[in-house]
C-alpha cells in the first residue's frame, strides 16, 4: 500500500469545491430522459421498457468511453480540464440534440449512449484529479464528490416539478439539463488544476485485471460492489414513477409535488455520501458497507409494502433508502484500489467500472419488465423486493471474512452468507 501524506497539500479544498461543481452540473443530463419518462411514453406509444432502454442507453455509452479511457490513457496525455471540459460539452449537445431532433427511440438511443460516452470523461477523470490533492482525508473528499454527482443526478426531477407547474413540454425540461452541463465545462476548463499528488492514470490491462481477480478480496469486494449498482440504478430510475404511482393513490400529491418528492428522495443520498465518506476511514470500510447496504436493502423492501400507504410514512421510509442506498458506493472502489495486488489496481478498477454500469443496464430494465400499470399495488412491491435481495447478496460479500488490510474481507468466507 501507498503511504498518503497527513497533511494535505494547500489549495486542495478550492479544487474540491471547483471539481464538486463540475461534477453536479455535468451529471444533470445523465436522468433527465427519466425524469420526463411518462410524458415521453405517452407521446411517442412506447412501453416501459423501451422507455427504460432511454436510460440503458446513457448507462451502456458511458462503459464504452470509460473503456476508452481506460485503454488509450487519455487522462495521461490530454490535461484534466481539457478533457472533463470535452466531456461535458458533448454531454450537453448530446442531450440537447436529444430533445430538439430525437422522435423515436431509433434517434434517441444514439444520442442517449453520446451523453453517456460524454460523462465517461468528466467524474472518472474528476476522481483521478481530486486523488492529486488529498491524501489522509481523502475518503471525505471522494465522499463529497459522489455527494455531488447524486445532486446531478437527482436534478432533473427538480427541473421537471418546475416544468411540470409552468406547463412546460417535456422537451424544454430536457433542454434546459443542457445548461448547466455546459456550465460545467467552462468552470472546468478554467477552475480545475492537477494536484501535486497526482499520479499516472491507471490503463486497462486484462491481465493485471485477472491477476486482482484471483485474490479472494477483491472478488467479494466486487461481488458487493456489483449488488450495490443493481439496487442503485434500479432505484434512480424507477422510484420517480414508483413515488408518483404510490401518491396517486393516497391522493395526497399531484404530479409536480411527486417530482418534488423525487428529488428530495435521490438528492437526500448526498448526505449518505459525506458522512460515510467521513466515517469509513475511522469505523472501517466493512463495518461502514455492512450498515449501508442492512439499511438500504431494509427500507428497499419496506417501501414496496408501503405503496400506497399515507405520504408521510411512505416519505420517511424512501428518504432513508435515498440516503443509504449511494451511502457505500465509493467504499467499494478505495477497497480494490487498497486490496488489489501491487501494480494491479487501475486495471482492476476500470474493470469493476465497467462491470458494474453493465450491469445497471440489465437491473434498469429488468426493473421495467417487473412493473404492471394495473390498479391497485400493481408489481411494485416486487420490484423493492429485488432490490433488497441485492443489497443482501452484497452484504454477504461484506460479511465474509475476517480483517484484513484496510479492515476489508479476506479470503474466508463466512458460513452465516449461504448462497446469497
Amino acid at each position: 500500500m501507498t503511504s498518503l501524506p497527513a497533511e494535505e497539500p494547500g489549495g486542495g479544498w478550492r479544487q474540491l469545491a471547483i471539481l464538486a461543481a463540475a461534477v453536479l452540473l455535468a451529471l444533470v443530463p445523465w436522468f433527465s430522459a427519466a425524469s420526463v419518462a411518462p410524458l415521453i411514453a405517452a407521446e411517442w406509444q412506447i412501453s416501459q421498457l423501451e422507455t427504460a432502454l432511454l436510460t440503458v442507453a446513457v448507462q451502456l455509452g458511458f462503459v464504452v468511453g470509460a473503456l476508452v479511457v481506460a485503454f488509450t490513457g487519455a487522462a495521461d496525455v490530454i490535461p484534466a480540464r481539457r478533457l472533463i471540459a470535452g466531456g461535458a460539452v458533448l454531454a450537453a449537445v448530446a442531450n440537447a440534440a436529444f430533445a430538439l431532433l430525437a422522435v423515436d427511440l431509433a434517434t434517441a438511443i444514439p444520442l442517449r449512449a453520446l451523453s453517456g460516452a460524454g460523462i465517461a470523461a468528466v467524474y472518472p477523470v474528476a476522481m483521478k484529479v481530486l486523488a492529486g490533492w488529498f491524501g489522509g482525508r481523502r475518503g471525505l473528499a471522494v465522499g463529497v464528490l459522489i455527494g455531488a454527482i447524486t445532486l446531478g443526478s437527482a436534478a432533473p426531477h427538480l427541473l421537471r416539478a418546475g416544468g411540470a407547474l409552468a406547463g412546460l413540454d417535456w422537451r424544454i425540461v430536457v433542454l434546459a439539463a443542457t445548461v448547466p452541463c455546459l456550465a460545467a465545462g467552462a468552470l472546468a476548463w478554467w477552475g480545475v488544476r492537477e494536484g501535486p499528488l497526482t499520479t499516472p492514470a491507471a490503463r486497462l490491462s486484462l491481465r493485471m485485471a485477472r491477476t486482482a481477480l484471483g485474490e479472494r478480496s477483491v472478488q467479494l469486494a466486487n461481488l458487493g460492489y456489483l449488488g450495490h449498482m443493481w439496487e442503485l440504478y434500479a432505484m434512480w430510475t424507477w422510484v420517480p414513477a414508483f413515488i408518483a404511482a404510490s401518491l396517486a393513490i393516497s391522493g395526497d400529491v399531484d404530479a409536480e409535488g411527486a417530482s418534488a418528492v423525487a428529488f428530495l428522495v435521490v438528492a437526500a443520498g448526498a448526505i449518505g455520501c459525506v458522512a460515510a465518506g467521513a466515517l469509513a476511514d475511522r469505523l472501517g470500510r466493512t463495518t461502514l458497507t455492512i450498515a449501508a447496504m442492512a439499511l438500504s436493502g431494509s427500507s428497499a423492501v419496506a417501501a414496496g409494502l408501503l405503496f400506497g400507504a399515507p405520504t408521510i410514512v411512505l416519505l420517511a421510509v424512501v428518504v432513508v433508502w435515498g440516503i443509504t442506498v449511494v451511502a457505500d458506493s465509493a467504499q467499494f472502489s478505495t477497497a480494490i484500489s487498497e486490496l488489489a495486488p501491487p501494480g494491479t489496481a487501475g486495471s482492476a478498477l476500470a474493470l469493476q467500472t465497467a462491470a458494474g454500469f453493465l450491469l445497471t443496464g440489465v437491473t434498469t430494465s429488468a426493473s421495467a419488465c417487473s412493473i404492471r400499470p394495473t390498479a391497485g399495488r400493481g408489481r411494485w412491491p416486487s420490484r423493492s423486493w429485488l432490490s433488497g435481495r441485492s443489497s443482501g447478496s452484497g452484504r454477504c460479500s461484506a460479511f465474509a471474512g475476517g480483517p484484513t488490510r484496510c479492515a476489508w474481507p479476506a479470503a474466508a468466507a463466512s458460513p452465516a452468507c449461504g448462497a446469497g
